[in-house]
């Protein structure tokens, strides 16, 4: 039991985050100071493995923006207290500078005390790649970026060099985008199965036939882009990329995946469109015919995705169909006519060590996709392995760590390079996501939804559209509910939704306000 004081709230997320990263899977408490000098406070009768951390900041009285910084730590055999005094300039985001400030003090504390590293350092968000993006339109070199990255967010060498890498390449894309260019998402909520790790917007298919509300999900979805198209015109907005995503959308008939697509490309002004992406997803959702109706569409990109080749796990991870199912798609999907296929792998699924991975990836290598995304397990909330971890065999740390690296070399191998990243809470070795592609075939709307610097239209249940003000750095959303039956009763109101999120936008795709 980890016990955590504060003397601010202000600075829970970050000290609560770093201090799970190096005791995970223990229960932490957190709580903000009672005013007692001692830091177990009222816990000082509890026994056992109990640990009691105190994180605090002080100002010193002079007046000039000095602050003491104090981490106490209080375990059995083990008692200490590290302190740091800084002082900021008028002008600074000093809150902000003194939550960085008090999670380095807390790192390395905790570092001395589990003689742990953590890959990622300080860093808590989802995006390490945009501090690096940041630092280079700064116009910092490589080698200062590399420094800053090592030294003052405590980021291993190996995970600094490939935020850099990263960011380099998203910098090439972004550089080619236009003030008025927007992507657009869609989505399609519907799935064969759930998956043992989705916590994704995703509803049996075979449930919602029978209840004949996918081709009624479709045509409201319909409705949702026609108004979408007239935003698109009235704001002066020309289409860069399209996304659908799901849940599987190979997972609805090829008839309704025609007239869907057939829609999509007599409502929108498509002149402009570089990358049109669907997830065909799932092998068992794939089939001639309907990889002829999408290639005879304006999707120019798609990903069939395995996860793993081994077929043991697959059926742990309730996906019904096992490794040569996937073969079998992807040569279908190239003898169809697809020169831009991405594949996605899990690093960390229960059950799985090294060789297991390298098993996948050798699989993945023979049959030469353009892109490679690699996932590292997140146990989500609303997902079964969430609700049913007991029952699994997690993989260690370490092994994690191994595997993620031995997904870089085998990329690199494949004329790969790594070109987007985020990650996610509670991910398997407090690790990361990366897409690899080969150069030319980049998916631009990865890139712009990490970075956080386009527009975004999302249509269909789960969707969320956001406006991006760079000038301001800030960013508005709208949500859509995520039920296909809300979604279906209440279509008027997520329309209203997106009319309210850009009623401040005038004639010029930047709100003036």
């Amino acid at each position: 039991m980890i016990y955590l004081r504060l003397d601010d709230e202000f600075y829970r997320y970050d000290i609560y985050h770093i201090t799970k990263m190096f005791f995970p899977g223990k229960q932490i408490i957190v709580s903000e100071n009672t005013g007692r000098t001692d830091i177990s406070g009222s816990e000082k009768e509890e026994t056992g493995d109990c640990i009691f951390i105190r994180a605090s900041v002080k100002e010193t009285g002079a007046g000039n923006g000095s602050f003491n910084l104090i981490i106490d730590i209080k375990a059995p055999g083990y008692e200490t207290s590290y302190s740091r005094e800084k002082s900021f300039d008028t002008g600074q985001d000093t809150l902000k500078l003194l939550k960085q400030e008090l999670s380095r003090l807390l790192y390395e504390a905790l570092s001395i005390y589990t003689k742990k590293k953590i890959p990622w350092g300080i860093l808590t968000g989802i995006r390490p790649a945009k501090i690096a993006m940041e630092m280079i339109e700064e116009g910092m070199d490589n080698q200062r970026i590399l420094e800053h990255l090592e030294h003052y967010y405590m980021v291993s060498h190996r995970k600094a060099r490939l935020a850099l890498e990263i960011a380099r390449t998203e910098k090439e894309i972004l550089d080619r985008s236009k003030d008025n260019m927007i992507g657009v998402y869609i989505g399609i909520p519907f799935c064969r199965t759930r998956c043992l790790y989705c916590s994704f917007t995703s509803y049996c298919v075979s449930r919602y036939e029978k209840l004949m509300l996918v081709d009624k999900y479709i045509d409201m979805l319909k409705k949702e882009l026609y108004f979408g198209n007239e935003l698109i015109k009235e704001k002066g907005y020309t289409i860069q990329s399209i996304y659908i995503g799901g849940g599987t959308p190979t997972s609805i008939s090829a008839r309704q995946m025609k007239d869907l697509l057939g829609f999509i490309e007599e409502t929108f002004s498509l002149e402009n469109l570089e990358e049109f992406t669907l997830e065909a997803g799932r092998p068992d959702t794939i089939d001639e015919e309907k990889l002829l109706v999408i290639k005879n569409s304006r999707v120019n990109r798609i990903s069939i995705n395995p996860q793993t080749m081994n077929d043991a796990t697959l059926r742990l991870i309730g996906r019904n169909h096992s490794s040569e199912d996937v073969r079998k798609a992807f040569y279908l999907a190239r003898d169809v006519g697809f020169n831009n296929i991405n594949m996605d792998v899990i690093v960390g699924l229960p059950g799985e060590n090294c060789e297991m991975f390298r098993n996948t990836l050798e699989e993945i290598k023979k049959m030469e996709p353009e892109s490679l995304t690699v996932h590292a397990l997140a146990i989500k909330r609303a997902s079964r392995l969430n609700e049913e971890q007991k029952e699994f065999e997690h993989v260690p740390d370490e092994e994690a760590a191994g595997m993620v690296d031995m997904a870089y070399e085998y990329a690199l191998s494949m004329g790969m390079r790594p070109y987007y990243m985020y990650r996610q809470k509670n991910i398997a070795g407090n690790l990361e996501n990366v897409g690899y592609c080969k150069p030319g075939f980049e998916s631009i709307y990865n890139v712009q939804i990490m970075e956080e610097k386009q527009t975004l239209l999302a249509f269909g249940a789960g969707g969320v559209s956001k406006v991006v003000y760079s000038d301001e750095n800030k960013i508005e959303r709208a949500f859509n509910v995520k039920s296909p039956e809300e979604y279906i009763g209440r279509i008027d109101e997520m329309i209203a939704r997106k009319r309210e999120l850009f009623t401040c936008i005038h004639s010029s795709p930047r709100c003036s306000r």
